[in-house]
């Protein structure tokens, strides 16, 4: 069973946090999600209750060292998110970035222009699926 780090945006913003939870749903069909409580709807701008951001911190790069691989929901740009990509990339960790494509928006060129990460853009939650059901099939 595949251990997989989700990131997705907290304190840079909740807006896609359901999108998050049926995301994470998906993910756990392949492997056991360290960070689930991403997706819940308890998890506010303010971040997490009764840690310190050094507790966060400490706790986020043990999982992530666990991890055998991480997928990361790009669409909301978040400084905590990149740091974790860029964690992940020195961990020598595959990672699968997935970005909805926005009118007027583009993603980061430091994450669409990095060789080693997959980027896969879409518009529905079902296009999502069908994304992860190929990266964990081949």
């Amino acid at each position: 069973m595949k251990r997989i780090y989700f990131a997705g945006s907290i304190r840079g913003g909740r807006s896609d946090q359901e999108q998050y939870r049926k995301i994470i749903g998906h993910l756990q069909l392949y492997g056991e999600v360290l960070t689930e409580h991403i997706g819940h709807s308890g998890l506010t701008l303010s971040g997490e209750k009764g840690l310190s951001d050094q507790e966060i911190y400490s706790r986020d790069m043990d999982w992530l060292a666990l991890s055998d691989l991480v997928v990361a929901e790009v669409s909301v740009p978040s400084l905590g998110v990149g740091f974790e990509i860029a964690s992940a990339l020195k961990l020598k960790k595959q990672v699968l970035c997935l970005y909805l494509i926005q009118e007027g928006k583009k993603l980061s060129a430091m994450i669409s222009g990095c060789p080693d990460i997959q980027v896969k853009e879409y518009q529905t939650l079902e296009d999502v699926k069908q994304i992860l059901d190929t990266f964990f099939t081949v």
